[in-house]
């Protein structure tokens, strides 16, 4: 194998100055390292564009959207609770009511606190993949179409359709042609 020699120009592409003031992810999609943050030192900032911004807006109304409905629910709870009875009563079986109000108590609680759960993951990973990153893009991608099968698979009302119309919207902005670019795929070396 033939040495380089040191006194080669390199391309300007690689140069360090170049390098400066990217984000890790440019720098990954250039094939080098991220810059180390030294203490008292502020990390540059991403300039997602628009379709990104925007998708990560739709990410965070969303994940208000079903906490909101969650946060209803708990709210109406004894109304559910009510109506699950009156059905029962209406086919002639037999039902106890304290037995109902503790499984309707679980039942809201969890989804409450399963959706301010899912609520969190999708905004942290709409916030890292607004930063470029394309690993975060995916994430988001996973949680959106698990939110959107839940929340019209398993509860309808009209919180579930508008927060799955911004799932939606929000996974359209994010795999925009024009947008490629920003998530680059960071190639392995062997």
């Amino acid at each position: 194998m033939a040495e380089k020699d040191e006194n080669t120009p390199k391309p300007a592409s690689v140069t360090s100055d170049d390098l400066s003031g990217l984000t890790d992810d440019e720098r990954r999609k250039r094939g080098r390292a991220p810059d180390p943050v030294l203490p008292g030192q502020n990390a540059p900032k991403a300039q997602p564009p628009t379709p990104v911004h925007a998708a990560f807006v739709l990410a965070i109304l969303a994940a208000l959207v079903v906490v909101a409905g969650q946060v209803l629910t708990v709210l109406l709870k004894q109304q559910l609770v009510d109506r699950a009875v009156e059905q029962v009563q209406k086919s002639g079986q037999k039902v106890d009511v304290a037995q109902v109000q503790a499984n309707a108590n679980t039942l809201v609680w969890a989804m409450l606190i399963g959706a301010l759960c899912f609520g969190a993951l999708l905004v942290l990973f709409a916030w890292k993949a607004r930063e470029g990153t394309r690993s975060a893009r995916s994430i988001v991608t996973l949680l959106a179409v698990l939110g959107i099968v839940f929340e019209l698979g398993v509860i309808r009302s009209i919180f579930s359709v508008v927060a799955s119309l911004a799932l939606i919207v929000m996974l359209i902005l994010l795999y925009l042609p024009k947008v490629a670019d920003y998530f680059p795929k960071v190639g392995k070396n062997l």
